[in-house]
């Protein structure tokens, strides 16, 4: 067995282990380097480091449902884009690659209750998404609710999986949290934002402005709903920092830079004046 005694050890080991994976020198040629959200690999490795685990087996976990995340982030990419059709066509390919990895390191493993378990976050994924993206949410917090559940339903059904779904409230809104400060940023320096667009149209659904369009006023009602969502998920995070057991420090940190990063439009408002 494997003994790597610190969390930031594992954590860069197992990181290479994806760079291996997904960095393919061909595709790079033709589609955009793949994000290996460090976060959500943090996440894994923290919730199984307190599992009985070889450093293998966590390994062997880590990197496949990395391998999921990077595949439906990469054909999650397609949408959001114009590439020309060879672009698309190899964007959709490496993200089938991906999966086609997961696969086969789960199927040599033996493993075929994670594969199911898997499985069933990568339909809920993908459930959610159809509904987003075809602004089929059917209002605000069922919208919210969705990417909450595209963020976090593979992490969920593993947390399932492994007996530590009290990690799953906690887990939930911490990764919802960073997706909507990441729209939200997006949303203000670009104007484009595929969660703002769907919250547009769910306060005005037969309206016909562009996000890139709409007023000052709408624009700040948009990121006043995406504060106070933000807000209520920032305190269930800060409530779970002091109740989950074994919460390393490497990841309580990470957790704090993130909470940090969110400035209020209603606290920039009251600085402002």
């Amino acid at each position: 067995m494997i003994r790597l005694p610190d969390i930031r050890q594992k954590f860069i080991s197992i990181r290479e282990q994806v760079e291996k994976k997904v960095f393919d020198s061909y595709l790079l040629e033709y589609i955009e380097t793949p994000i290996i959200d460090e976060d959500k690999l943090l996440i894994l490795i923290s919730i199984m480091d307190r599992l009985e685990l070889s450093f293998n087996q966590m390994q062997n976990y880590c990197l496949s449902t990395m391998l999921v995340q990077i595949a439906l982030d990469t054909h999650e990419h397609i949408t959001n884009t114009s590439e020309v059709e060879k672009e698309r066509q190899l964007t959709v390919l490496a993200g089938d690659y991906f999966s086609g990895m997961y696969y086969k390191l789960l199927a040599d493993s033996k493993d075929i209750m994670v594969i199911k378990t898997l499985a069933k976050g990568i339909k809920e994924v993908n459930e959610h998404k159809i509904l987003v993206y075809q602004k089929q949410t059917g209002g605000i917090e069922k919208l919210m609710t969705s990417i909450m559940q595209i963020e976090s339903s593979l992490f969920e059904r593993l947390a399932e999986y492994f007996k530590v779904d009290l990690w799953n409230g906690f887990l939930s809104n911490l990764l919802f949290f960073k997706r909507l400060l990441t729209e939200r940023k997006q949303f203000i320096h670009t104007g484009n934002s595929i969660i703002f667009e769907v919250l547009m149209r769910d306060i005005y659904p037969k309206g016909e402005l562009k996000l890139a369009d709409i007023s000052i006023e709408l624009r700040d009602q948009l990121l006043m709903i995406c504060d106070s969502y933000l807000d209520q998920s920032k305190q269930v995070i800060e409530k779970g920092i002091q109740q989950l057991p074994y919460l390393n420090d490497y990841l309580e940190k990470r957790i704090s830079f993130l909470i940090s990063q969110h400035q209020p439009i209603a606290k920039t408002f009251v600085e402002e004046g």
